[in-house]
Order: C-alpha cells, then structure tokens, then sequence
C-alpha cells in the first residue's frame, strides 16, 4: 500500500496512517502478550516469536520467488529443482538469538538474501554495536550490554571484528583527494592513552577546514610519536599538500613554537592566526586567580579593538598596568603579536570564524567523552577508529564539528574583498 493510500485509507476511517499505525501495532503486541500470557522480551517472547516468524515467511517467499512457483502450487511448478526441507540456524537480531528454519531447494541453488548463507546477524545488529562503540563503550562493556538488554551471548572478539567493518571506510577517508583551496583551516590537537610496549600518552592531530561552500569537514586526524611538536604537524599536514590542497588563505592555530614556520613552508600565502582563547588562557597561567577577571576584561579590549593601531594602545596600557607584577604574562603577548594580529584587519563576521579553535575543541569535548572511559587504547588503529565514528555519527539537536557556517556568505564576500584572485583559483 502506498502513502496515498494509506492517507485515503485514514480518511475514510479504515486505517491509521504514520505513527497511529505503530501505536496500533505496538498495542496489538501488547494485547496478544497477555492474552496468551508471555512477555514482549525474553527468549520465548513474543517479539522474537514474532521476528521468527518475519524471517521465515521472507525466506519462503524468496524461495518461492527463486523456484518460480509458491509452495503447495503443483500447477505452476516446473523444472526439477523444487523445496527441499530446511535447516535450523540461529541469528543475533536487534531482540536477541532466534532460531530459525531456512527452506532449501534440492540442487543447493537458492541463495537467500534476507539472511545470507553463513550469516549469524541479521541487518541491524552490526549497527547497534557501531552505535554503542561509537558512543565509547568499551567492548567489554558492550558484550555486558547486548547481554542484558537482548540476552545475547556475543563474544569481545566478535565485537571487535564487528567494529573492524569501518576501518577500510576509516581508510579510504583519510586518502580522500580534498579541494584545492581552504579558506579557513583550523588546526589542534588532542592527546590519549595508547599501548605500544608501554602505554603513553600520544598526540592525535586534528584539521578542520571550512570550503568554499561553508562547509565545515575534518580534513585528517593523523596520531603522532611523541609529545606534540612543529616537526609533527610539518609532517602531518604535508599530507593535505599530497591530498591536493594547493592554498589555504588562514590557518588558525594555538601558540606552538615553530608551528607558524612549519605552515608557510607548506603554504608560503597562508596567514597564520593565533588561537585567542589560548592566548587567553596561557596568559592567566601566569596571573593569581584573584586577577582573572580584571585581566580578561583588558585582554578583550585588545583583541575586540577596531583596528591594529587601536589594539596597541589598548595593550600599551595592559602592558602599565601588568608589566610589574607579571613580566612573564607581558613577553608572552610581545612573543606572539605577529601571531595574534592578522585577524584585527577583518570585519566581524570574518574575525569570528578566524580568532578561536573553539569549533575544532568542540570536536575534541566530544573526542575525550568517547575516549576517557578506555583508559587506553591498544594500537593506533583503535584509537583512530573510534575518533572517526564520533565524526561519521553526529548528535542530534547538538552543535556538531561538520555543518555549515552560520553566516557564511558575510564572511564569503569579506574573503573575496581580500584574497579574490587566491578564491578564483578554485574553479
């Protein structure tokens, strides 16, 4: 029955259309479960019961389908091939084990599809698992869920052969060819825990890069050696270059030292925009708690200023007012200046996407949920894995990392207006 017809059929009182049909169904179920005095769930319940019952009368009918003829039709038969019996086989579906009777054919010819052969699970199940290792659930603490809620006995190995399903999709991602030009690419890093001899903390590089279109994706994640470096990201994003990114018009980064040099050599236009939260915050590292407020209230003086002429006479004067009781705060800002001012030339609509990492630390919050309950990882691959579902799966009504810029074609004509011929490259 179509959707038309359903809607015709609500309409003249015959039949519930949308979610009416599955309150009606799922009271059906509920009335028939005590009627005859059994549970919904459970091994001998009735959803499985149900499921079975499914799975059967698919199979049936493809085997009617394969024969040309439905069982019992003795006129429509022809041919030699004809029904066979059937062979128990139990399936892991999304209610649990169901045992079930496929029907065969007598020359081993029909090949099912809505349970192939060999098959264990059923279409569904695979997906759940995704789900719950995407959300960080370890595979210990997956086997314990599947165990609880479907009575199903899955072994850890199976799930982790499950979960290994998306590694050529993590693959083929990460050698994705990418655009020519970036206007924006944001740039960080996130460390967890990964057993390789001993188990120690390692660098996963992030990129984010905003298109031409507004579009925010994830360029690379790429787990590093060591402690984060310059030497790393030299590395890593060589990798964009290989990809097929000729230019990037901004590049917004935290203050690593040497990582401003290690982008120009790759991108030798590429205007290097130093993160101001972290700025911010590397600054009242070296300021008592006491003082937090008040000198955050002159460091947005400095980086809410017009112009660059305004912003040093507001810094000149944080720099009075600091300098005695913090030197080390004051030569942090000195050190970074170059960094820190690119973005004061930009209207508004421009510096917002520019003067913070904020979009990628997002992307990160939701990297560490999925990544704290492990403790450690056990190689790289796993690490990554898990990484790459938390991008593949975004919430719903949440803010996520990929999307589209709000107030994107503002920003578009600022960009135009500065790096027009660097845009044009494009097409």
């Amino acid at each position: 029955m179509t959707s038309e017809d359903r809607v015709a059929a609500s309409a003249a009182g015959t039949a519930p259309v949308g979610d009416d049909l599955d309150v009606r169904v799922a009271r059906e179920l509920i009335d028939k479960a005590r009627a005859d005095g059994v549970s919904l769930v459970g091994p001998n319940g009735l959803l499985r019961q149900l499921t079975k019952t499914v799975l059967e009368a698919a199979l049936n009918a493809e085997l009617d389908e394969h024969l040309g003829y439905e069982k019992g039709d003795r006129v429509g038969k022809f041919g030699a091939n004809e029904r066979n019996g059937s062979s128990a086989k139990t399936v892991r579906t999304d209610v649990g084990e169901v045992r079930i009777d496929v029907p065969r054919d007598r020359e081993g010819t029909f090949t099912p599809q809505i349970v192939p052969k060999y098959a264990r699970r059923v279409e569904g199940f695979d997906d759940t698992v995704i789900s719950l290792y995407a959300k960080g659930l370890t595979t210990g603490e997956i086997q314990a869920h599947l165990s609880d809620i479907y009575d199903a006995t899955v072994s850890r190995d199976l799930i982790s052969k499950i979960t290994d399903k998306v590694v050529d999709d993590l693959n083929s991602w990460q050698a994705r060819p990418l655009d020519r030009v970036y206007p924006v690419v944001l740039i960080d890093a996130i460390h967890v825990k990964i057993r390789d001899g001993a188990v120690a903390n390692r660098p996963i590089y992030v990129a984010v890069g905003i298109t031409l279109a507004g579009e925010r994706e994830v360029l690379g994640m790429w787990v590093g050696t060591g402690g984060e470096g310059a030497k790393g990201w030299m590395n890593h994003l060589s990798d964009l270059k290989n990809r097929g990114v000729e230019d990037i018009l901004i590049v917004a980064c935290d203050g690593l030292k040497g990582l401003p040099d290690a982008i120009t050599a790759l991108w030798p236009r590429a205007e290097v925009q130093l993160c101001v939260v972290h700025l911010v915050r590397a600054s009242l590292r070296y300021a008592s708690k006491k003082y937090w407020s008040a000198i955050t209230k002159r460091l947005k003086l400095i980086y809410t200023a017009p112009n660059l002429e305004a912003a040093e006479a507001e810094f000149a004067e944080f720099c009075a007012e600091w300098e005695d009781k913090y030197p080390a705060m004051i030569r942090l800002w000195r050190t970074c200046w170059e960094q820190f001012t690119p973005f004061l030339a930009y209207p508004p609509e421009l510096r917002r996407l520019v003067y913070t990492t904020n979009a990628i630390e997002s992307l990160n919050s939701r990297f560490r949920q999925a990544t704290r309950r492990r403790g450690h990882f056990p190689n790289e691959q796993a690490a990554l894995k898990v990484l790459y579902l938390v991008i593949q799966n975004p919430l719903k009504n949440r803010s996520n990392i990929t999307g589209k810029v709000v107030g994107w074609k503002h920003a578009l004509n600022t960009l135009a207006m500065h790096y027009g011929d660097r845009l044009d490259a494009q097409h």
